[in-house]
């Protein structure tokens, strides 16, 4: 009888101590899955300004360059959270073997509101690419 007693609660202590440690594990939850989110997107716009490097580098005009940028990135070219602030030299100066400079940003904003206090509303992101024009 007193066993029964004792297991009872140990039940409802182990109850309590969950209870207690569960905002902790949904905050380590949220935590990894907003850095996963924003990392993700950091890698996607890197690739993205590659792409656009790459063809400013083999010559390509600005309209397809700015193209294959927001294609890379799968978005559309209306999307205003994608922004191409650096296409360097000009069409007419890319002579072979200048540097061609690709610079993309892209304002992300937290899902979770509780990140939302300590990070940065939106998160910027920054990626730059640069490459000799063939």
């Amino acid at each position: 009888m007193n066993m029964m007693k004792l297991f009872r609660t140990q039940r409802g202590q182990a109850v309590v101590e969950f209870a207690l440690v569960l905002p902790l594990l949904v905050l380590i939850l949220f935590g990894v899955l907003e850095f996963g989110r924003i990392f993700h997107t950091y890698i996607v716009i890197t690739n993205a300004a590659r792409e656009g490097a790459r063809l400013g580098a083999v010559g390509k005009p600005d309209s397809e360059i700015i193209a294959r940028i927001y294609e890379t990135a799968a978005l559309p070219e209306s999307d205003e959270r994608l922004q191409i602030t650096r296409l360097e030299p000009g069409e007419s100066l890319r002579t072979p073997g200048t540097p061609f400079t690709v610079e993309v940003t892209y304002s992300l904003t937290p899902v979770t509101p509780l990140f939302s206090s300590f990070l940065p509303n939106p998160v910027v992101l920054r990626a730059s690419t640069v490459m000799r024009v063939e």
